[in-house]
């Protein structure tokens, strides 16, 4: 989790560095040093040095793609960014909202569930992202739904998880996810074969790693546009199955299309009944 930082540092550097006046006599020529010839009298051979303190940060925020090399793995973000950004119309909340998903890792706080980005994060995200701000674009009422729009979607996309999930209760009743990454143009197969058919490419799309009380689980998720928001914040219509990246993963497809597909002719079939005795 979060970014270690750490300094290798060669042992011609480390003798440059040392005072002239305290390098044995039997040192070896610095110009053209053997790590394996320094006398034990020198740093690099010390038996217990002090450890490098290790940096690690760890946030979460709305998952995103980036070349950066200081991204959180687990939400492939970089470090939370709370403040305003230059030239920001308007300030912006800063208070996070603590979602219902557990963690499977908690966070360094002690924190057990996933918390969603403040206003200001989200601001921040979509600039990164290269977004442009207009003052006719945006207000601060727009930012606030634009944010319970975000937490709404993944409250949903949590309850579909978790109906999958429920196929294996009896091996684990506390399945938590572990890491999330967005990849908004890198389309499913699923999604590209809909669109040959016809149908629209999702706007969005997530990988969630679910933790399954010890088998990390994949799922894919896409995002499409079901038109206006409603009264929950939910506009979102959300495709989300295991990837077909194991044979589990391929066999809870197969069963959870199967139950489908017996539930619809049941109904059908029913329904033809109804028709006949009326």
């Amino acid at each position: 989790m979060g970014q270690t930082v750490s300094i290798s540092v060669t042992a011609e550097s480390v003798i440059k560095s040392l005072d002239q006046t305290e390098i044995p006599k039997n040192h070896p020529k610095i110009n053209n040093i053997n790590p394996q010839d320094i006398p034990p009298e020198c740093p690099m051979h010390q038996k217990n040095p002090a450890p490098k303190k290790e940096e690690k940060v760890v946030v979460s925020e709305c998952p995103i793609q980036g070349g950066a090399t200081d991204v959180n793995p687990l939400n492939m973000m970089p470090p939370a960014n709370q403040q305003p950004s230059p030239g920001q119309p308007f300030p912006l909340p800063t208070e996070r909202v603590t979602s219902s998903i557990p963690r499977a890792v908690p966070s360094p706080e002690g924190k057990t569930h996933w918390e969603y980005p403040s206003q200001q994060m989200f601001w921040n995200a979509m600039l990164r992202k290269g977004w442009k701000w207009q003052k006719e674009d945006l207000s601060p009422k727009d930012m606030d739904d634009i944010i319970k729009i975000h937490n709404a979607n993944n409250e949903q996309a949590w309850q579909e998880v978790l109906k999958w999930e429920a196929l294996h209760a009896r091996e684990c009743g506390n399945p938590k996810l572990k890491s999330f990454g967005g990849k908004a143009k890198d389309f499913s197969p699923r999604a590209k074969i809909r669109n040959w058919m016809g149908y629209e490419l999702p706007f969005d799309r997530h990988d969630w790693i679910v933790d399954r009380c010890g088998k990390d689980v994949r799922y894919v998720i896409d995002y499409y546009d079901g038109g206006m928001v409603d009264e929950k914040y939910k506009f979102a219509l959300l495709d989300v199955r295991p990837a077909m990246d194991s044979f589990d993963n391929v066999w809870d497809r197969m069963k959870v299309c199967y139950m489908r597909w017996r539930f619809e002719y049941l109904e059908g079939f029913l329904s033809k009944q109804t028709d006949k005795s009326n």
